[in-house]
């Protein structure tokens, strides 16, 4: 399967971008992140969250549909030398066909100029933890409470 990967530009793609955050976080995180917030994370809430973040977006292409997407950048002040994957995200039905893997490959290219990446995932979520390892990042011990999703998410970096 040839699925490119690029960086996002085209209303279409944002669009496309923001039904993959909405349908993710509602299939892939139900019963892991509060029910609550899950009801305000609306299709046109993911879309103004898409049109307001286009930069440092990478999308992944099934044709012309979006099937996913990763976004990546600096940390700045917060952790200086460090760049971060903010959101990596595939459609449930391209799960285990490469997809996330490219995703982060690519996003790691565009990151090449830092020692360390770091991300934050879902502590209640083995199979992206698993994934994340297998790209070569480990988890720091870091923890974070987020009271809005009501839900812990954990610190995981690579080191280069």
């Amino acid at each position: 399967m040839e699925i490119p990967i690029k960086s996002m530009e085209t209303e279409e793609e944002i669009r496309g971008k923001a039904y993959v955050h909405w349908r993710c976080w509602h299939e892939a995180y139900a019963g892991l992140v509060s029910e609550a917030y899950l009801e305000k994370l609306t299709l046109s809430k993911c879309e103004q969250i898409a049109f307001q973040w286009r930069d440092n977006i990478l999308i992944a292409k099934d044709g012309e549909r979006v099937i996913g997407f990763l976004g990546y950048g600096d940390r700045g002040e917060e952790a200086q030398n460090t760049g971060e994957i903010f959101a990596l995200y595939v459609l449930p039905e391209y799960w285990g066909k490469g997809v996330s893997k490219k995703l982060v490959e690519a996003g790691l290219e565009r990151l090449k100029t830092y020692p360390t990446i770091a991300l934050w995932v879902l502590k209640e979520n083995p199979r992206a933890i698993r994934f994340y390892e297998k790209c070569g990042f480990t988890a720091t011990g870091e923890a974070l409470y987020s009271k809005a999703i009501d839900a812990t998410e954990i610190r995981m970096v690579l080191n280069r």
